[in-house]
């Protein structure tokens, strides 16, 4: 861990603000950040995207986190998605969240291993009207290489033609 954790009831709050902004039948997706590449066996020091930090508490790389307050099934209004651990990760790379951790961290009951986000959210996105994304508006930001979630949002909108997408970052 690197900084004290907060209370997950900020992260709670925060959540429940940035919901009321959704337009009814919408799905947020918040994806981690990249993890920088270094060197053939190393990365530099991950750093969380401030979003899925400011809604989930949670700082670990290859997580997602999936907003859907109009869900039909109530334990997918809020979901979050993390990477699944095991002895051998820990020693390499350090600790990562259990699940029961995340929960505890991020006040949020639904948490998934990554491998379930291409059975639980494709289905979800067909109860879906709106898809929220996040994309760095940074009117300074030169990127040649695209990031995580440009790379999530086109191939999203590949695949749900029909969904109207939204920028997350105005709310």
């Amino acid at each position: 861990m690197k900084y004290i954790p907060l209370s997950q009831s900020l992260y709670i709050e925060n959540r429940k603000k940035f919901v009321t902004h959704l337009k009814p039948k919408s799905i947020a997706i918040f994806n981690s950040n990249d993890e920088m590449p270094f060197k053939g066996d190393q990365t530099f020091k991950f750093t969380q995207h401030p979003d899925l930090l400011w809604l989930s508490g949670i700082d670990q790389e290859q997580s997602t986190l999936v907003l859907f307050p109009d869900s039909p099934l109530p334990q997918y209004r809020e979901i979050l998605f993390v990477r699944k651990t095991n002895e051998h990760i820990a020693i390499w790379e350090g600790h990562k969240y259990s699940q029961a951790e995340a929960q505890e961290a991020s006040g949020i009951k639904t948490v998934l291993w990554n491998d379930a986000f291409e059975s639980v959210v494709p289905m979800l996105m067909h109860h879906a009207e709106y898809c929220y994304l996040n994309i760095n508006e940074n009117d300074r930001h030169a990127w040649n290489v695209p990031y995580k979630d440009l790379r999530f949002a086109n191939e999203w909108t590949q695949r749900f033609p029909t969904h109207k997408f939204e920028r997350s970052g105005p709310l």
